[in-house]
């Protein structure tokens, strides 16, 4: 008989013995997500997720529900679904989402480090408003970011490497004209994190995508992105493009900055 954890391997002179260890402990199948005895949950197919003995192991599953959970949440604040200055409770959210609280405050505690809400005590989490004065400073802080980087870019990167782009641009323009604000601020936030990829600087890159995202959540209905508002924005994509194709670096520049000064949510 074979013990738990221990191989049996056959000798050359015929007889039989323990062998190596095998890979790691298995455990009897369970459905996914199940809890082990500590406290952590089963992967499909029964193995546990690794972790050091006696501490909680989490399980791929339930990160992927966390991941899954925070970018349905994301989506609904884009597209207005949660309101700005309402209250939402992590239970209530977990019935309309059909998850257990957990992975819903989880997500919440996410959102409230990026600033689109912030924790009301013994009732959940207030969706964040944010002012003009908000919008702002973060296409400020873009720009001094990324101005210098598209300039860089402009008298670097060769003509046919932007047309590559294209398609992204043409992207944005697509899902502008539907006034789908979710679809748009999906197909816009790819088009410029390829824009900063091409600088090679992946914390750049993710800076950048991080800033980016906190500039489309909505501050209010009011200030919401019209149709009209999202295929102007579009079209400055095109223009940019065009720019950094013959490297005219003033148009550039001009164009870069304009963008950030003029956003509006979703963009």
């Amino acid at each position: 008989m074979e013990r738990a954890g221990v191989q049996s391997v056959t000798r050359p002179d015929g007889t039989r013995g323990p062998g190596r260890p095998t890979a790691g402990p298995v455990v009897a199948d369970a459905p996914s997500g199940s809890e082990n005895a500590h406290g952590g949950a089963t992967v499909s197919g029964g193995r546990v997720a690794p972790g050091r003995p006696g501490t909680p192991r989490k399980s791929l599953q339930r990160h992927s529900v966390r991941a899954q959970v925070l970018d349905a949440l994301r989506t609904a604040l884009v597209g207005g679904e949660l309101t700005p200055g309402a209250v939402y409770s992590a239970p209530a959210l977990a019935e309309q989402y059909g998850v257990s609280a957990t992975p819903i405050r989880e997500a919440m505690q996410q959102l409230a480090r990026e600033g689109a809400v912030e924790v009301v005590p013994n009732r959940g989490f207030r969706v964040s408003e944010r002012s003009a004065r908000d919008q702002a400073e973060l296409a400020e802080v873009r720009a001094l970011l990324e101005v210098p980087v598209m300039l860089g870019l402009a008298r670097t990167v060769p003509a046919e490497q932007w047309e590559e782009l294209r398609p992204l641009a043409a992207a944005t323009v697509a899902a502008a004209a539907t006034g789908d604000r979710v679809a748009y601020a999906e197909a816009d936030r790819a088009f410029h994190r390829a824009l900063l990829d091409l600088s090679g600087n992946r914390q750049l890159a993710l800076v950048g995508d991080e800033l980016h995202r906190r500039a489309q959540f909505p501050p209010g209905a009011s200030a919401v992105a019209s149709a009209a508002d999202l295929l102007a924005d579009a079209t400055e994509h095109t223009a940019l493009l065009d720019a950094l194709a013959v490297r005219d670096l003033a148009v550039v520049e001009q164009l870069v900055r304009e963008h950030f000064a003029g956003a509006r949510p979703t963009r």
